[in-house]
């Protein structure tokens, strides 16, 4: 499973651009499901259909990952730049970034108006792509980028960027593979534009009409020296999410997923959340209201380059989806 969450972390999909990480996912899923289709936002949909149950079901993870937008390019060629979803500007200065036509460039800041200050600005921050001028300048305005960061291995610790949520796409590819005949017919979602509107599985939720929906996500961990508590830890189990900062977990979800972790003895944490969503939310809200919970990895360092999950959180968070699928 290593080599699969290497090549999904590895690819380079900021939210909005996702169409060389669909592509990867459409090859791994398409032997697996009986039907395969791309909706009209740029969701890929894959659906194992039961002959035992009409019931829908739902698990959505995103392809999308965090990244930045060129701006502005100035006379000399740096390259100023905005957030693609939430970027923490402290963990960008010295970080690498590729833009789709495979120029890097290296995130500076300007050092005399930062002199002082705990973090810099966002327009205090610019890119150097190695052009002399504007007219030089490989990258253009509305041009995206992704992070560049490698995945590293550390016994049972991976760390790269995109984690946020490539580790939820390798879960469901993961318990697709192992998904030999579905008690109901579940649709896999790997949704679009999830780090900036949520508007992927929104759509595709809408479209499928679910009886149930269950996001796989990331969360932060409350682990780390003098971070802010919180009830999650790397190591520990998957979370299954109470309430977050955009949503309260249907309470039979959450209950479906206690009880199958209970019967099959899968570690598990609750998390609340008090910033940030998942696609859950979106997902909750469709058509008269759908019940909807979360799964979460846990993850340090989450939405910069180098985030950090412990393998058996991964492993264990497949084991409960096919658990919950045997019961829900």
């Amino acid at each position: 499973m290593r080599a699969l969450i290497r090549r999904l972390v590895e690819t380079n999909s900021p939210s909005g651009n996702e169409e060389t990480i669909r592509a990867l996912i459409q090859a791994e899923i398409e032997p697996l499901v009986d039907d395969l289709r791309i909706d009209p936002l740029g969701s890929l949909v894959g659906w194992k259909k039961s002959t035992k149950s009409d019931k829908r079901i739902i698990l959505a993870a995103h392809m999308d990952e965090i990244g930045i937008m060129a701006t502005y390019i100035d006379e000399k060629g740096y390259v100023r730049f905005t957030g693609i979803g939430g970027i923490r500007t402290l963990t960008c200065v010295g970080s690498r970034v590729i833009f789709a036509n495979g120029t890097t460039g290296v995130i500076g800041m300007e050092e005399k108006s930062v002199r002082g200050r705990s973090a810099p600005s966002m327009n205090q921050l610019f890119i150097d792509v190695g052009a002399t001028s504007n007219d030089d300048c490989p990258v253009g305005v509305g041009d995206a980028a992704a992070f560049v960061r490698p995945l590293v291995t550390q016994g049972t610790r991976l760390i790269s960027k995109a984690m946020d949520d490539r580790i939820g796409c390798a879960v469901l590819i993961e318990t697709l593979r192992q998904l030999d005949q579905a008690p109901h017919d579940v649709y896999f979602v790997f949704s679009v534009q999830e780090e900036t509107s949520l508007s992927g599985a929104r759509t595709s939720a809408y479209t499928i009409d679910p009886d149930m929906a269950i996001a796989v996500d990331v969360t932060d961990t409350g682990d780390t020296p003098e971070c802010y508590p919180m009830a999650v830890n790397l190591g520990h189990g998957p979370a299954i999410k109470v309430q977050d900062g955009g949503m309260i977990a249907h309470p039979a979800v959450r209950e479906l997923m206690i009880e199958s972790a209970k019967k099959t003895s899968i570690p598990y944490q609750l998390e609340i959340l008090t910033g940030g969503t998942t696609d859950a939310a979106a997902m909750q809200l469709v058509r008269a209201g759908v019940p909807a919970g979360c799964l979460s990895i846990p993850c340090r360092y989450v939405h910069t380059p180098s985030e950090m999950v412990d393998e058996n959180d991964v492993l264990n968070g497949i084991r409960l989806l096919l658990a919950v699928l045997k019961q829900g």
